[in-house]
């Protein structure tokens, strides 16, 4: 009989355990859509998501080349071909919420190319993305990106 109800209380907490899910935030899903939406539409150079949905007409940006701009002055290095990449990798590291803002941080592995600083070389940046959530949608409004190596 003992032996009996240990293998019942083991079958019950592996059956049990496996069980158990943790729900994403819908809010994290879909910042880490849009995190990934952005990254694709820069390395493919497709300005209607970037100008249209993802940056906001507000955003500011802290550039890797340590010069503080707006989206015009990014929109425009975008439009010049000085955002050419020939590979684009973002890891997410944190996110966290405070009620309709969101802050995600990570690091970035590129590849510039063309007319770009360090092209054809391996860059590795730190970044911060600072999502605001307005009228129904998220947009990004701040981004801060710092190169720590290029080999």
């Amino acid at each position: 009989m003992k032996h009996f109800i240990q293998s019942l209380v083991l079958l019950f907490f592996v059956t049990g355990v496996s069980q158990v899910t943790f729900a994403q935030d819908p809010r994290e899903s879909e910042i880490r859509r849009l995190e990934k939406l952005e990254r694709e539409s820069v390395l493919k150079g497709d300005s209607i998501p970037l100008f249209d949905k993802i940056w906001s007409p507000k955003m500011i940006v802290n550039t890797p080349a340590n010069v503080v701009g707006t989206v015009e002055g990014t929109k425009a290095h975008f439009r010049s071909g000085d955002l050419h990449y020939l590979s684009f990798e973002r890891n997410i590291e944190k996110m966290s919420f405070n009620d309709n803002v969101a802050i995600v941080m990570g690091g970035e592995v590129i590849k510039p190319q063309g007319k770009q600083i360090n092209a054809g070389k391996v860059v590795t940046r730190r970044f911060t993305h600072v999502w605001q959530y307005a009228n129904n949608s998220w947009s990004l409004i701040a981004r801060q990106a710092t190169i720590i190596k290029v080999e």
